[in-house]
């Protein structure tokens, strides 16, 4: 085996690096009503390369829920990970200080837009069962809250995702006017 060739000075010179560089981390935010999908949606499509944060796996009594979430998030994207925030995300209040995480760590920052559909969201929602159940009036006032993100709101790329029919969802870039 022949030695690798030297440089001036004795130091070995190294072939390039070919290896793959690692992708950014990328922070997914689930924009819709309780019972639109979502955690489904993030079971089948994130689970296995998203941490999760969803302030509905705090306990009831935790205090200051979004500081919480946003240590969290701050956390999983500082050390390379990408993190999917499972909870409604109604408007820009929820969701800037998400983005803006994103932009502070160089990952990318993708909206998932359930789009509403509230009497199929209350048809789920009757279904569920103790704490994952939400008061009609909850869904209702989300329902009033909520608008469609955008490239405008910070978002590298916003994704529309709709049920299949067969258990799954249909994904595809979200057309149209924020609103």
């Amino acid at each position: 085996m022949r030695p690798a060739p030297m440089e001036e000075g004795g130091a070995q010179r190294m072939p390039p690096d070919t290896s793959p560089t690692p992708a950014p981390p990328e922070i997914a935010v689930l924009v819709g009503l309780q019972a639109a999908g979502k955690s489904t949606f993030y079971e089948q499509h994130l689970a296995g390369s998203h941490l999760l944060v969803s302030k509905d796996l705090f306990p009831r009594s935790a205090r200051n829920k979004q500081r919480r979430q946003m240590r969290l998030v701050e956390a999983a994207l500082a050390a390379g990970r990408s993190v999917a925030v499972d909870n409604t995300n109604p408007s820009p209040e929820e969701w800037d200080p998400l983005v803006a995480s994103g932009r502070s760590h160089g990952a990318a920052v993708t909206a998932y837009w359930f789009p509403p559909d509230l009497a199929g969201s209350l048809r789920r929602n009757a279904v569920r069962e103790g704490r994952g159940r939400v008061p009609e009036v909850g869904v209702r006032a989300t329902r009033e809250r909520l608008r469609r993100p955008s490239p405008a709101d910070g978002f590298d790329t916003v994704v529309e995702v709709r049920f299949d029919g067969c258990g799954g969802f249909v994904l595809r870039p979200s057309a149209g006017p924020p609103g």
